[in-house]
């Protein structure tokens, strides 16, 4: 393992061992406190931009494998891990967390005390670092870091949507099997790709929805054009990286499906470009929430969902003039899931598709279904 040396903006240097690929990286460093999945962690197009630091000291025990991908490759910038594990045991493993890291450009950062980290983060608030295995001098890291773009200041959307629209034909994965089951469904909806995990797809065609994928970039008059003529009954609106407040084409096209009145569903940014597009801008979080443990209250009848959470913006508290809100975290009590009063839209902050984390918030994909 060679040396890498990590520069944080509060001007902390640490020195830890790499196990990914080689090179420089800069990118805002956030923590997760999963106790597993770290290769759905990895493969989640919403890290683009990001360092993610494990809480589990214990990280690549299980390796990796194509069926445990959540999307066509890995974007973010690097992991952070206590122990990282070169010899993985587990019947599906293909190749080491290694190999894939490497495949993908991706830094692996070992042999640190992440719980050291982890509490700064939670003290000081997510921050911007560099991470090179090439450069261990700090007036030079120094001036890499100031030298480059803030994570919300780029546009991370254009990297992970697709290119081109395409029919997902897989639904959950059958534990007998080991398989995705085939779809069988009865709506057919638009899927705005921001990002987005396969199991959201999977989750949306196991409900009854076929799902066709479409690239960030189409027009809003294309979308209300093709629900005009019920060739679609609604529109998901995915999760994806970065600060929502930059997506000005984004927002623009979702106040014209607003307009048209098209049943929508937005999870995570999709969630959060929602509440932007009917005027209520986002705000960013300390230290956003990052994990498979993050208790949620389902407010019409108190019941307590432990979900998946993967974000750093929240929508703001006055977005009740305009909704009615489903959900809450019991973390710090901010908006989790919302019902608009006059749009047929639903949207959550937290990830009910889970992968990883529990699906105890998977019934909301039905709940879409129905309404549509």
């Amino acid at each position: 393992m060679k040396k890498i040396s990590i520069y944080l903006e509060n001007g902390t240097l640490l020195e830890a061992k790499s196990f990914g690929a080689e090179g420089t990286s800069v990118g805002e460093v956030v923590f997760n406190t999963s106790l597993t999945g770290y290769q759905e962690i990895v493969t989640d197009p919403s890290y683009a931009g990001q360092f993610v630091t494990f809480t589990t000291p214990e990280i690549g025990n299980v390796g990796c494998n194509a069926q445990d991908m959540e999307s066509k490759g890995a974007y973010c910038k690097g992991i952070i891990v206590r122990s990282y594990q070169s010899r993985p045991s587990n019947f599906r493993c293909e190749e080491t967390l290694a190999e894939l890291l490497v495949r993908y450009g991706i830094l692996g950062i070992t042999e640190i005390d992440t719980r050291y980290l982890t509490k700064m983060l939670r003290s000081e608030g997510s921050m911007m670092m560099v991470a090179s295995t090439d450069i261990h001098n700090v007036e030079e890291l120094k001036k890499i870091l100031d030298s480059t773009p803030r994570i919300e200041e780029i546009n991370y959307i254009e990297e992970v949507s697709t290119k081109e629209p395409y029919i997902h034909d897989k639904s959950r994965f059958n534990i007998k099997t080991f398989e995705y089951d085939k779809p069988d469904t009865s709506k057919k909806i638009i899927a705005l790709d921001f990002g987005i995990k396969r199991n959201i797809l999977n989750e949306l065609t196991y409900a009854g929805m076929e799902v066709e994928v479409v690239p960030n970039s189409i027009e809003a008059s294309t979308i209300i054009e093709r629900f005009k003529s019920k060739e679609i009954d609604g529109v998901f609106l995915s999760n994806g990286p970065g600060d929502p407040l930059i997506l000005t084409a984004e927002q623009e096209k979702i106040r014209e499906l607003i307009s048209a009145k098209i049943p929508m569903f937005g999870i995570c940014l999709g969630h959060q470009l929602l509440s932007i597009a009917h005027g209520y801008d986002t705000y960013k979080l300390k230290f956003g929430h990052h994990g498979g443990n993050h208790p949620v209250k389902r407010e019409r009848d108190g019941v307590v969902e432990i979900t998946a959470q993967n974000h750093n913006y929240n929508v703001p508290d006055n977005i009740t003039e305009v909704a009615t809100v489903t959900h809450s975290n019991l973390f710090d009590n901010t908006i989790e899931g919302l019902k608009y009063n006059d749009s047929p839209i639903v949207s959550v902050q937290h990830h009910p598709e889970a992968s990883p984390g529990p699906n105890e918030s998977s019934y909301i994909f039905s709940t879409f279904k129905e309404m549509i």
